[in-house]
């Protein structure tokens, strides 16, 4: 029939429920046993899923050249079962009540954002496996804005929206046809901008700065919104640790913005390095950072014929 949902559709949605069912199953679970259980199903994923493999494994070669590939593998691999426990972790974020989060999600550096209340402020968040942790925490302190993808699952995509709503009413604006005049108007405002700005969205707005030394298509919009709204630029990463998880929050960023757009795009990549460095596995080399090229290289990610990484 025209118009219905297609089989694989419709088996996306069950997946999409099972995972949540399961997620959720957990939410009483101690830490170690979602741990453990965190690295089982990650283990089997890291066997089946080659293609993310490959990805993960590219990203650490580019980085990293000089390291032993024995090393980058053991990366790879704890990297997929720091983001499995970061998955199981949401029946603790999207069901724990207030008091519960703040004990599981410790704050560092509070001190710095209480000094910055109601002023014009970006706090620069990248994609490590306690994103949604660290996002959560923020909210139970005050009401922020953030920019978010919508996901093309649609179980997925409520949950995860709902789940990022629970706490002090957050402003969550959607990428796809956002208007970053808006965005721009909040900050000015005072609304601290919880920003996410370390994914490659393709070449559109994107300049290419480096990354661990590789090209990289970066969204330059922390130096633009900075620039047009006068706002101090903080960082803003979420440690996961054996029990919990611990949100970073570090002092504004000196001398910022600062020459040139590139420059400070530079600064902000280069910041998240240091960090990457000191949480090597909880980074999401999963994401295919460098799939954006300049015009006349190769696409890093295309496999070699019978590889399977």
């Amino acid at each position: 029939m025209s118009g219905s949902p297609t089989v694989g559709a419709r088996l996306n949605v069950w997946g999409a429920k099972l995972g949540i069912w399961l997620i959720n199953l957990t939410a009483n679970w101690s830490q170690a046993a979602r741990t453990r259980l965190a690295h089982a199903l990650s283990d089997l994923v890291w066997w089946l899923a080659w293609p993310r493999r490959h990805v993960t494994l590219t990203n650490l070669r580019l980085c990293f050249p000089d390291m032993p590939e024995e090393e980058r593998r053991r990366i790879g691999r704890q990297t997929f079962r720091d983001l499995a426990r970061a998955a199981l972790d949401h029946s603790v974020l999207w069901n724990a009540d207030r008091a519960s989060i703040e004990r599981y999600i410790r704050i560092e550096g509070e001190e710095h954002l209480r000094a910055v209340a109601g002023t014009p402020v970006i706090m620069v968040a990248p994609h490590f496996a306690g994103l949604d942790s660290g996002g959560v925490r923020f909210s139970t302190l005050l009401r922020a804005a953030s920019i978010y993808s919508r996901q093309k699952n649609p179980v997925w995509d409520e949950w995860l929206l709902k789940g990022r709503q629970r706490f002090n009413d957050p402003i969550l604006l959607p990428r796809q046809g956002i208007d970053m005049r808006a965005v721009v108007r909040l900050v000015r405002q005072g609304v601290p901008l919880y920003y996410l700005p370390d994914m490659d969205l393709g070449p559109v707005n994107s300049i290419f700065v480096p990354f661990f030394g590789v090209p990289a298509a970066t969204i330059p919009m922390v130096s633009r919104i900075a620039r047009m709204s006068g706002a101090k630029v903080m960082m803003a990463v979420t440690e996961m640790t054996d029990d919990g998880y611990v949100l970073h929050i570090e002092p504004p960023w000196q001398d910022f913005p600062g020459e040139s757009v590139e420059a400070d795009t530079l600064r902000m990549n280069q910041e998240l390095e240091r960090w990457v460095l000191r949480l090597m596995t909880q980074y999401f080399w999963t994401h295919k950072r460098f799939k954006t090229r300049p015009p006349g290289e190769p696409d890093f990610y295309r496999p070699e014929v019978g590889s399977k990484a």
